[in-house]
């Protein structure tokens, strides 16, 4: 794999039909600069938005995958994604006049072979690989998907798909190492299962599709009569038969098990939007959109925690994410009033544990109930407000921090249930449990001395300009 960044040597353009919405459109390749990314461009709105491909945009997954920002959307982007993923381009800007990107052939081909026309150009910041080091699962059991994702020193991709239907039956693939997939991957054409296709039709979707874009699965006999009536549907011209192949038209398939490779393509696009390219093996059994989306959702929250704790952690320590060092970058709090030692787990946009080891030089105890010395109520909830404010603070870059403070708003349901003493460890939980407009955040925070509960209290605070 590819140690440095790279986009594209110049721009190049493709036109064609969207497979859902049946729409023209042009999309036009451009080079980007280090640590660009990859982002749609709509040139066709005034204001011409862009939407970067990461979960974070996602609007929908019903058949496709669309993102979007406001009312500006582009449809069905997985198939371009791939063949960017699976050219190794970094950063790349995807100018597009329309909602949905051509449908081409059905593969990523078309697009692969437009960018490797153009060339591509090594950038000088290294490549920001998520190294997966742990095992990340992801179930539906109601739909009987699972995926597993495992340390790897490549980018490896293993699928399953069994649909229970005797047409297609049960098929795997994989792909050992992303240099397969131009030749191996990228040609596989979209599928549906011919029960499928009336409905499609008539849910106004697939307007582009055709059994030139698509390999259509013969699940079920038909007569000639509802052939006839399929193909005036798709609006085919040509002479359409049922043949021996279980394919509609008896149209032959690039790969034994085509079928399985496309939904690989689909996943590898899908995986794109973690918004990094990832050193792991993945294996999915019954992979679909929402399902990849979801997947791709979880290892995104790792690889955002990932880059956080690089950025503020100079030094690697064993069951530490930051130290007082780097807790210094985060929060503007100082002695006396920092009132959190280290954190020890964190899980990005969700919990946060800190730990505040309590000593006999604490200031506060020289006054409060000096006889009997015991931690003030007050200082505990706000050692636990700012173990919840790094938890906050850990979404927004350096710059914004620096910015930005962690104002408490509310504190609900406090409860004091037992006194914090000179060498008590206090171990200082925050869970995330509501955002509202991006700005006030709801919090659950626990205090424990020796996995006894001492104090808790629901929290709401604000992200205020400094």
């Amino acid at each position: 794999m590819l140690e440095k960044q790279r986009t594209i040597e110049k721009e190049i353009s493709i036109k064609g039909m969207g497979l859902h919405t049946g729409t023209s459109s042009k999309i036009t390749f451009k080079p980007a600069p280090d640590n660009y990314g990859i982002k749609f461009i709509r040139v066709d709105l005034g204001d011409k938005p862009e939407i970067p491909a990461t979960t974070d945009y996602v609007v929908d997954v019903s058949r496709g995958t669309t993102i979007g920002i406001g009312d500006a959307k582009v449809h069905t982007v997985e198939h371009v994604l791939a063949a960017i993923v699976g050219l190794q381009i970094d950063n790349i800007a995807i100018e597009i006049d329309g909602i949905e990107p051509p449908v081409m052939d059905g593969s990523a081909m078309s697009f692969v072979e437009k960018l490797q026309e153009v060339g591509f150009i090594q950038q000088e910041a290294n490549k920001d690989y998520l190294i997966i080091d742990e095992t990340i699962t992801y179930k539906n059991e109601d739909e009987q998907v699972e995926f597993v994702a495992l340390p790897s020193d490549n980018y490896r991709m293993t699928v399953l798909v069994d649909y229970h239907n005797p047409a297609l039956g049960s098929q795997h693939t994989g792909m050992f190492d992303i240099q397969e997939f131009v030749k191996e991957f990228a040609p596989a054409r979209t599928f549906c299962f011919l029960s499928e296709l009336e409905p499609l039709i008539d849910q106004g979707l697939i307007k582009g599709g055709n059994i030139d874009n698509a390999v259509v699965i013969v699940d079920h006999d038909m007569d000639e009569d509802k052939v006839l009536e399929i193909k005036d549907k798709l609006g085919v011209k040509s002479d359409v038969k049922i043949g021996t192949t279980g394919i509609f038209n008896e149209g032959s398939l690039r790969f034994k098990n085509e079928p399985v490779r496309h939904k690989l393509l689909d996943m590898l696009g899908d995986m794109a939007l973690i918004g990094a390219p990832i050193k792991a093996q993945i294996l999915a059994a019954r992979p679909g959109h929402k399902a990849n989306v979801e997947f791709a959702k979880k290892i995104r929250k790792l690889y955002q925690q990932k880059k956080i704790e690089k950025k503020y952690q100079n030094v690697k320590k064993q069951g530490v994410v930051f130290d007082i060092e780097a807790i210094q970058k985060i929060l503007p709090h100082r002695y006396p009033f920092l009132l959190v030692d280290k954190i020890i787990d964190l899980e990005f946009d969700k919990s946060v544990r800190g730990v505040k080891s309590v000593t006999f030089n604490e200031l506060f105890f020289q006054g409060h109930f000096p006889e009997q010395r015991i931690m003030p109520g007050v200082l505990i909830l706000e050692a636990l407000a700012q173990t919840g404010g790094i938890l906050m603070l850990n979404s927004l870059d350096e710059e914004e921090i620096k910015k930005k403070l962690v104002y408490f708003m509310k504190i609900d349901k406090a409860k004091f249930r037992k006194p914090v003493v000179p060498g008590d460890q206090l171990i200082l939980e925050a869970e995330l449990v509501g955002k509202t407009g991006g700005r006030y955040v709801s919090m659950k925070t626990k205090a424990f001395v020796e996995g006894k509960l001492v104090c808790e209290a629901e929290m709401m605070a604000a992200i205020v300009d400094k």
